[in-house]
């Protein structure tokens, strides 16, 4: 009885993750259009460091890196350093951690690796960021005026109102069935925006391919040299599997 309990015991531990897991909100990710062009990850940089360097800050990621974009030291210097005097510094914030706390709830988080941190099972990090820029709604309740979809109740305002346009969104409720209620939201366009919902959808995207490159700006020389080596290993199994059939011939 006593080892029958214990297996029980056992067998609810491992499956309590999955249970958590599949009792927690799933979240609808939309499929981001990630690009390597230089021109998208340079609109990217653009718009990173015009709307998110104000309080975010990429401090493991140097302004010189960017000329592995294709941009100069002078174009980097004339229009994208406006937190640093040298092209090698990080590319840091003024604002305060305890500052940023004060106004908005949480001190927003350092952008160097987000689009790897927010990683899930629903998508990758890329999909996430894709959604979420998307996703912002005008809430008169909320301290900003702003909302999210898919971050209910986030403390960072939409910075690219201006480009979208304010957002409306329609909330429906419906029974799930076992007698509760689900709530979903849906946005509809509001005041228009600087941009057409296509090209907006380009912007973000380009945005988030700047994220997702400055997360690791080599990965595609790794994946290059991947490749080679999986090709030398090719090669190498083939001349040691010669080799060895040649060693074991007069055995056999």
């Amino acid at each position: 009885m006593r080892m029958n309990a214990m297996k029980k015991l056992l067998t609810s531990l491992l499956f309590a993750p999955l249970m958590a897991l599949a009792s927690g909100e799933v979240l609808h990710l939309d499929k981001a259009p990630v690009s390597t062009e230089p021109a998208a990850l340079q609109n990217g940089a653009k718009l990173f460091v015009n709307y998110c360097l104000n309080c975010h800050g990429a401090s493991y990621m140097r302004y010189n890196r960017l000329q592995e974009i294709g941009l100069s030291e002078q174009l980097i210097k004339d229009n994208l350093m406006f937190t640093a005097d040298k092209i090698g510094e990080p590319m840091r914030i003024a604002m305060q951690r305890d500052e940023a706390k004060v106004w908005f709830g949480a001190a927003p988080p350092d952008l160097t690796v987000i689009a790897r941190s927010r990683a899930s099972e629903f998508g990758s990090g890329a999909d996430w960021l894709y959604t979420y820029l998307r996703s912002f709604y005008r809430d008169p309740e909320r301290p900003t005026g702003w909302n999210n979809v898919i971050f209910e109740n986030v403390g960072m305002p939409h910075v690219l109102y201006e480009l979208q346009g304010d957002m409306v969104a329609k909330v429906e409720e419906k029974d799930d069935g076992h007698g509760g209620k689900t709530k979903s939201i849906t946005l509809e366009q509001g005041k228009p925006g600087k941009m057409s919902k296509e090209e907006y959808d380009k912007a973000t995207a380009d945005l988030v391919s700047y994220l997702v490159w400055m997360g690791e700006p080599v990965a595609e020389t790794r994946k290059s040299i991947g490749k080679v080596v999986i090709a030398f290993l090719g090669v190498l199994f083939v001349l040691s599997y010669l080799l060895k059939k040649n060693y074991w011939r007069d055995i056999h």
